[in-house]
């Protein structure tokens, strides 16, 4: 890393490779007060710049060299292009996004650095900017197919490098998840990676989401039967409910212990892959068909959420957000707490993302017609 200036980086790309170095990352993004020294962000978010900084390097030497990409600018696929065009044998996408960490409630700032507390903005790098990164490796992946990615930013599994993978990068770089534990993590993730990769081979598994089995029915993480099915209703979770449930089952249990006093333990299950096992290099960008602008998205197919009432607790999160938040389109039972989606369901999202039941609530294809609802109609003659 060094300011706008060819002789420096023609004189440090040598010596790297001189030094023996297999490949060069060119930082044009670290925001750690580099900008405000021409350094790092300053090159990084000119086109014009990355372009040229690349053609220095690769006249200076033969091994490899990848632009490593700041998040922080409008498009970073411009700044992409730029490297690409200046010979760059790659990108690396992203560095950190510039933030502000915190500030306390005497509003002194969190870190802050000697005797008058003073902080700036900084890096800010994991799991919180996965998305960020994400979009970055996808938008460059989209506009310059084949053109090598290295991945980074919120890795921190098997199942977020996959998604990496996917988005079309070639190599995953791991960092903050490393210094949250130590480098053994790489070692874990290599081997549920390869575990991803085997369970693609498995056609009975394609129901399952990475390592994650189907949910089944349960409530809070223990499996219940279906009430509804014993007496034909549904009940719910609280209160005198509650222990009907816990009778209903009791009794039920006994029953079925009076039909048969042999114990029959589920057959182990093996599977055997019925189609080739992937290798990393065939799921890099099978994601990207599914990835592209708002106008290719289908405004015709609608969707509601569907609540589970077996696995429903009956806590209220998905009225609450909806009521203030959506299209008041779910009612809430005053008594049994059972909540109910109406027609007015625009399939937002928002009760299955604070819902704390993982699949209590899908979002299944409506069957009648979407009619907008835009609140209270206009008054026939308004009194202003």
């Amino acid at each position: 890393m060094c300011s706008y200036n060819k002789d420096d980086w023609t004189e440090l790309s040598k010596m790297a490779e001189a030094s023996g170095a297999d490949a060069l990352e060119l930082n044009l993004s670290c925001p750690h007060g580099m900008g405000e020294r021409g350094m790092g962000l300053a090159c990084g978010q000119n086109p014009q710049l990355v372009r040229n900084i690349c053609r220095w390097v690769r006249q200076a030497v033969q091994i490899p060299f990848f632009a490593k990409l700041t998040p922080n600018v409008t498009d970073i696929v411009n700044i992409a292009v730029a490297a690409q065009e200046g010979g760059a044998d790659g990108v690396t996408a992203t560095n950190t996004v510039s933030g502000l960490m915190g500030l306390k409630a005497d509003c002194t700032p969190w870190p802050a650095v000697g005797g008058e507390k003073k902080t700036t903005y900084g890096g800010v790098s994991g799991s919180a900017i996965r998305p960020i990164a994400l979009r970055a490796v996808s938008a460059i992946a989209h506009a310059l197919p084949g053109f090598p990615i290295l991945a980074t930013g919120g890795i921190d599994s098997a199942e977020s490098g996959l998604q990496f993978l996917h988005s079309g990068a070639s190599v995953l770089q791991v960092c903050s998840a490393v210094q949250n534990q130590d480098f053994t993590v790489i070692e874990d993730y290599c081997t549920g990676l390869r575990a991803l990769l085997y369970l693609k081979s498995i056609e009975e598994l394609q129901d399952w989401d990475g390592q994650s089995p189907a949910t089944m029915c349960h409530q809070k993480g223990k499996p219940v039967p279906k009430i509804a099915d014993l007496i034909g209703k549904k009940l719910p979770s609280f209160g005198p409910y509650l222990e009907q449930r816990k009778k209903i089952i009791a009794e039920n249990k006994i029953k079925l212990k009076q039909q048969t006093t042999t114990v029959v333990l589920p057959a182990k299950k093996h599977f055997i892959p019925k189609k080739p096992i992937p290798a990393v290099k065939d799921v890099i960008g099978k994601a990207l068909q599914y990835i592209g602008t708002y106008g290719e998205l289908s405004n015709t197919e609608q969707v509601v959420a569907l609540i589970d009432k077996e696995m429903c607790i009956n806590c209220g999160k998905c009225y609450m957000t909806c009521n203030d938040s959506g299209y008041q389109a779910i009612q809430f039972d005053p008594e049994t707490h059972l909540p109910t989606v109406t027609d007015s369901c625009t399939g937002c999202n928002l009760c299955l993302s604070v819902c704390p039941i993982i699949d209590c609530i899908r979002m299944v294809s409506r069957t009648t017609p979407y009619e907008p609802k835009r609140g209270l109609p206009l008054a026939v003659n308004p009194m202003c």
